[in-house]
């Protein structure tokens, strides 16, 4: 361990607050929870301090197919409700959360180890979306019905797709399961969801709380590991689309296997952000930008401000006051006074990211801060800043997926593109300038499908959200996942 290398960060230690009354156990198909046709139980574990919190089960292909059977038994009736209808009930479902939210934010933070202000902010999002998706499953804007062809009067129809599959990942549990059933339902669909096997609690006791909201079968939730829960999601033939939040690889496995059926396939998957810093930029401002976008829910986040390019006339300041930023941060458990940052989300994930630093050492790079694991119970790592690292480094290309940034330099605008576009990665970047022109140009340059001028991680329910290249397709948020959960009818009339 070098100088730079000693350990800077304690974790704050509060007690738990105790954990909410636990959703029931088994699976919610039909709008009751059933006995799982398996015996199997996946342990669900605070990471924050290592103890297990409850089981829930190891679902199996015939628990999916139980769901889907209720699933497409409620379409034709969910399908044939109004707008207005919809709108209504996915109202209460967001009053419903606000009225929950203290049980929410607590059962949130005990599965995932989250700080409190992330909680909240995860709470706040989806009671958010849900309001956001019942106005816009009342206000689609198509093209005009009217005649195209001379005596023929053509009417387009929005229609939804049918039953859809929904994969949501660990990092945001409540939030990533309303941006996806929020538009599912909106737009008219049923649907079956499986939740992280790690992080199923919230949504289940959503589940729980909505269950007399909700028509019987419109939603259901089936737990249990993907390759097997997931897997038959993907290819089960009377799946109309299949949506997934999560990594490459679990993505390509999920279109791999939508592919026999021929369904549509939403994939929203994972990101290594590029924050480009020029040298006219406000640099105080750049590096507690990365403070905030590169640290949040520890760097568990596929937009997270993970890799600075930075111009070589300003790279020593930039990085002194990022690494200023960063000795500050505090690691704390849920509870603890003014934490920002908290675990990682089991001990797989804690390994994973340790054994990254590792490659980091091996490959002689700086570790400016942290990189150290925390002693103590729960999987906690230092927040770190890795700097002098070279073009095509695997670091930069690599997701690691916690508190880790790493630091680059270019000498032109040019190569500053060339450079954050080479990733296979194009969910997400952020440009940082005073030049008005450049904060134009090099946007559009950017091959991301959201990029940030000047601020990194800022969300707005009503803007899209999605990636190109190997982060997927399809958006999640705003009016267009609507559009991306319903499909379009022409019919058109012979009036000759």
């Amino acid at each position: 361990m070098t100088t730079a290398e000693k350990t800077l960060f304690t974790v704050l230690r509060a007690d738990a607050p105790p954990v909410p009354s636990l959703p029931p156990f088994g699976q919610f198909i039909g709008g009751q929870f059933v006995a799982s046709t398996s015996t199997e139980k996946v342990d669900v574990v605070n990471p924050a301090t290592e103890e297990v919190l409850t089981q829930v089960p190891a679902g199996t292909a015939e628990d999916v197919d139980a769901a889907v059977e209720a699933a497409v038994a409620a379409r034709d009736a969910w399908a044939a409700t109004t707008p207005r209808d919809r709108s209504a009930v996915l109202l209460r479902i967001a009053d419903i959360i606000e009225a929950n939210r203290e049980a929410f934010e607590t059962l949130e933070a005990a599965n995932t180890g989250k700080p409190a202000a992330v909680a909240e902010d995860d709470i706040s999002s989806a009671i958010d979306t849900f309001r956001f998706s019942a106005g816009a499953a009342r206000a689609y804007s198509t093209l005009g019905s009217d005649d195209y062809a001379e005596n023929h009067t053509s009417v387009i129809h929005r229609e939804p797709v049918g039953v859809v599959g929904v994969i949501t990942p660990w990092n945001y549990p409540l939030l990533m399961a309303a941006w996806k059933i929020a538009p599912v339902l909106g737009a008219g669909n049923t649907l079956v969801l499986k939740p992280s096997e790690q992080t199923p609690l919230t949504t289940l006791k959503l589940a729980e709380l909505i269950a007399d909201e909700v028509p019987a079968g419109v939603l259901n939730i089936v737990t249990g590991p993907g390759r097997v829960v997931g897997n038959r999601l993907s290819e089960h033939p009377r799946v109309d689309l299949v949506a997934i939040t999560g990594s490459v690889g679990s993505g390509q496995k999920v279109a791999a296997a939508a592919a026999g059926s021929v369904k549509r396939v939403h994939l929203e998957l994972g990101g290594k952000a590029p924050v480009v810093v020029f040298a006219d930029a406000d640099l105080e401002a750049a590096a507690k930008g990365v403070r905030s976008a590169g640290f949040w829910n520890g760097g568990q986040e596929c937009g997270a401000a993970c890799r600075v390019l930075v111009h070589e006339s300003v790279a020593d300041k930039f990085t002194g006051l990022l690494v200023k930023e960063i000795s500050e941060i505090t690691v704390g458990t849920p509870g603890a006074e003014d934490a920002e940052i908290g675990s990682m989300i089991s001990k797989a994930h804690y390994e994973r990211v340790l054994a990254a630093l590792d490659d980091v050492r091996k490959d002689g790079h700086t570790i400016a801060v942290g990189g150290n694991a925390i002693e103590g119970p729960g999987y906690f790592i230092e927040p770190t800043v890795i700097t002098n690292v070279p073009a095509q480094a695997p670091i930069t290309s690599n997701e690691i997926f916690g508190p880790v940034v790493s630091v680059e330099t270019f000498s032109t605008d040019e190569e500053a593109v060339e450079r954050a576009n080479e990733t296979i990665y194009g969910l997400a970047a952020s440009v940082w300038t005073k030049d008005s022109a450049r904060s134009l140009t090099v946007p559009r340059k950017l091959d991301f499908g959201t990029v940030w001028v000047n601020s990194h991680l800022v969300i707005a329910t009503e803007m899209p959200w999605g990636g190109f290249k190997g982060s997927g397709y399809g958006r999640d948020l705003s009016s267009y996942a609507l559009d991306d959960f319903s499909r379009t009818k022409h019919v058109m009339y012979n009036r000759g």
